[in-house]
């Protein structure tokens, strides 16, 4: 291919982020970026690497995640799991000039403090090595969930108007109803039920989750 068709293609290729969530790590969506195909310019920053030492908060958290959305070429298409989404979702709302669409999988808009603290309390009695797999220690892990207890995005959901696909596995049942409260409240939003998954769509389910995101993009 001449060189001068492969700047054009790379001009044209869509800048897309992929955020993980809490448990996982950047690697995990490498099976559903490779099933894209081509046209897409994917990067999937390991949020708690960059976290570094600072205090395993929520507000940090952002902070650094926000600076690498702004190091990128705009526009962006955003595409976030649990945690990923929602600080994918934040940036959509607080840069909507940068963001061309977001993808919302197994999301909530409020946190419910409830299923919080149950987690909480399960992080608790794991082992540490447990935690050290995901690149966060427990202490910080259960730090950084108490501080999420507060986020509460009702009243900015009407702010995100760009594209936006609400995604949810068929067997997510605790994050069926924020998905489908997403899907009324976001003006641009569709809902897309991923049949057979359950929460974490882009490790047991990358080849349909990536056939729905191609779909989608594609619009």
């Amino acid at each position: 291919m001449p060189t001068d068709w492969l700047l054009v293609v790379r001009c044209i290729a869509m800048n897309c982020i992929f955020v993980h969530g809490l448990g996982q790590e950047a690697s995990s969506w490498d099976r559903t970026i490779s099933l894209l195909g081509t046209g897409y310019q994917a990067s999937s920053p390991d949020l708690f690497q960059l976290l570094g030492d600072q205090t395993a908060d929520y507000n940090n958290l952002y902070s650094i995640f926000s600076k690498f959305c702004d190091e990128q070429t705009e526009p962006l298409n955003l595409c976030g799991l649990s945690l990923g989404a929602i600080l994918a979702m934040q940036y959509a709302i607080e840069q909507p000039d940068r963001v061309r669409s977001i993808i919302l999988i197994g999301a909530q808009y409020k946190m419910p403090r409830m299923l919080l603290g149950i987690q909480s309390g399960v992080f608790r009695f794991m082992p540490n090595s447990t935690f050290q797999k995901m690149g966060m220690s427990k202490s910080n892990m259960i730090q950084l969930m108490g501080s999420m207890a507060a986020l509460d995005y009702s009243d900015r959901l009407k702010d995100i108007g760009c594209s936006a696909l609400i995604v949810c596995g068929e067997k997510d049942k605790a994050n069926m109803k924020a998905a489908q409260s997403l899907s009324d409240q976001i003006v641009n939003a569709r809902l897309e039920i991923i049949a057979g998954a359950g929460h974490e769509i882009n490790t047991e389910a990358p080849e349909k989750l990536a056939d729905v995101i191609r779909g989608f993009w594609k619009n």
